[in-house]
């Protein structure tokens, strides 16, 4: 915090002007103001409460910076550690102690400068360097996607080592989350749940974007015993956007490149009792070949609904086996019934148009369907299905997380595909 220090006015002899001319004295007085002489070292002046020699300093107690007997004061202090981060602090209004009021980060060096002045208001200046002690347990952080190019509705995760329930140890990691985009997007973090977060912007991201995610949480404390550690940057771009919509009701899925309708194809989606899920899915990988069994999801071999078949040009959007992907025994009811067991099906060539065109992150949504909407964490990504005001309640900045979290579900329910 810095304390404005006292001005002295200077009187010259009778007069009560103050003469700019290089060279001019007053009653005999050295050359120019005392406050804009060269700051005397202030060694003698200050102390800190910090460690000396090759000691580390402990990051939980507060850092103080007091003055020596009576006469002079401290009127500024600013202490940084080596990745430019301000530790904050007070100044007592005498002038007489400097204390921080935020934790110091652990395993950094810090540089702390300290401005002074005498009882006379000549300044003084004193420079401290010290480290902090490592931290003894780290939270650690992954970043994801792996770097590529994504579609424009790819989600930035970030996976956590260690559990984090406190709201406010939340709002300490998730502050130093940051995540950039050229163009700029408006976006928020969602706590999925303990251990996952996930980013989007309030839209998709820009067509031809470049996403930059980094992590500033190292050395900060997060709770008693946890520490942040240093984290590995991402680098992601964008494509162009592309955007899948299905009507099931319709029969038909529209394929659109940043808002101008690129193809119309007749397809099958998921017929009563395997209804294909409505909403925003996002392409999560490509299969050239899959080979998919009923008995994956539940149905019994040997019954009416079993099925074993070879599929090509699987595009996944679930991670319970919804595909997009060639149906070549269904082609007479492509485009006029829904016949399949919930996935996307269509022609031969235009599953590989579509396999050839989409890429992961890429947007499939479906509308029309009699089944459920596509739930936003636990089978996919299906974050765009929340509103930006319910995602904001997702975030320990805005509104504070839900107190009944999503749970451990992100990687729980991988079936085998159906068709």
């Amino acid at each position: 915090m810095t304390h404005t220090p006292r001005i002295r006015t200077v009187v010259s002899c009778t007069l009560l002007v103050v003469t700019l001319v290089a060279g001019a004295t007053a009653c005999g007085e050295p050359d120019g103001h005392q406050l804009s002489a060269r700051p005397f070292d202030a060694a003698e002046q200050v102390s800190f409460n910090g460690p000396s020699g090759k000691e580390k300093a402990d990051p939980d107690k507060p850092l103080e910076v007091t003055v020596k007997g009576e006469d002079g004061r401290i009127t500024d202090v600013t202490a940084v550690d080596a990745e430019g981060r301000h530790l904050a602090g007070e100044l007592a209004a005498d002038g007489k102690r400097w204390h921080s009021t935020a934790p110091l980060a652990a395993g950094a060096r810090y540089t702390v400068k300290v401005s002074t002045e005498d009882e006379d208001g000549a300044p003084g200046s004193r420079t401290l360097s010290f480290d902090t002690a490592s931290p003894k347990k780290l939270l650690k952080v992954s970043f994801g996607p792996e770097k590529g190019t994504y579609g424009v509705g790819q989600p930035v995760t970030a996976e956590l080592s260690a559990p984090v329930r406190d709201k406010a140890a939340r709002a300490t990691v998730e502050r130093a989350l940051r995540v950039r985009s050229t163009p700029a997007a408006t976006g928020s973090w969602y706590w999925v749940d303990d251990k996952n977060l996930h980013y989007r912007p309030q839209e998709y991201w820009p067509a031809n974007a470049t996403i930059e995610v980094r992590s500033s949480l190292a050395g900060i404390k997060v709770t008693n015993s946890l520490y942040g550690a240093a984290a590995k940057p991402l680098k992601l771009t964008t494509g162009d956007r592309i955007e899948a919509i299905t009507d099931a009701s319709d029969h038909s899925m529209t394929v659109k490149r940043n808002g101008k309708v690129i193809n119309t194809i007749p397809v099958t989606t998921g017929k009563p009792g395997f209804s294909t899920r409505n909403g925003v899915k996002v392409v999560l990988g490509k299969e050239y070949y899959v080979r998919m069994r009923g008995t994956s999801i539940g149905i019994a071999e040997g019954s009416s609904e079993s099925y074993d078949l070879p599929v090509y040009y699987a595009t996944r959007v679930t991670w319970s086996g919804e595909y997009v992907h060639a149906a070549p025994w269904s082609t007479g009811s492509q485009g006029s019934a829904n016949v399949s067991h919930g996935c996307t099906g269509m022609s031969m060539g235009d599953a590989e148009w579509f396999f050839e065109t989409v890429r992961p992150g890429d947007i499939v949504k479906v509308v029309g369907s009699i089944g459920d909407t596509m739930t936003p964490f636990d089978n996919g990504f299906g974050d765009w299905n929340l509103s930006w005001e319910k995602w904001q309640k997702g975030s320990a900045l805005h509104n504070g997380t839900p107190d009944s979290a999503v749970g451990n579900t992100v990687q729980a329910a991988r079936l085998r595909p159906h068709v």
